[in-house]
């Protein structure tokens, strides 16, 4: 019986890693939402981001990104942030790492001001198929500007598609 077991948990792995193909060459979508923001100063009720990511898989298993990220909180403070960024698959198996470099700007009360905020991130690519996928990720993005109110850790959710054409 625990040789029955064996085989068909990994015939399930091996069924999940032939999906995780990071090979150079493959075109990147993602839409992703965030509103568990673990802030430094509790002092946010509810915030809601909602994001988007373009790439390219320059080398295997390294890929580039350009992101947009739109987010709204409690205190009718929104921001729009541009970026780019890279992330590492280690070994196939779907977890990442990534770091990227945004720009914000935030508006506030008929204020605004501009951020630059670097990130770092890690997470984990699930394959639902052969191209789609879903990417929770843990993150934090460091305000150069503010940091004791602007930095955040969070996690975020998305949906990727991950394309051998454009």
């Amino acid at each position: 019986m625990n040789k029955k077991i064996f085989i068909t948990l990994m015939a399930l792995m091996m069924s999940v890693v032939t999906y995780a193909q990071f090979e150079k060459g493959k075109f990147y979508a993602n839409a992703n939402v965030s509103g568990m923001n673990l802030s430094y100063t509790g002092g946010e009720k509810w915030k809601f981001d909602f994001g988007s990511k373009l790439g390219y898989m320059v080398e295997d298993s390294w890929l580039a990104t350009a992101q947009v990220d739109l987010s709204c909180r409690d205190n009718d403070t929104s921001s729009l942030s541009v970026g780019a960024g890279i992330r590492y698959y280690v070994e196939q198996n779907g977890l990442y790492v990534g770091a990227s470099a945004n720009f914000r700007r935030l508006s506030f009360e008929g204020n605004s001001q501009s951020d630059f905020m670097p990130s770092v991130q890690i997470g984990y690519t699930y394959f639902l198929s052969k191209t789609v996928t879903i990417e929770p990720e843990f993150y934090y993005n460091q305000s150069l500007k503010d940091h004791k109110n602007l930095s955040e850790v969070g996690i975020r959710v998305g949906i990727g598609i991950y394309l051998d054409e454009f």
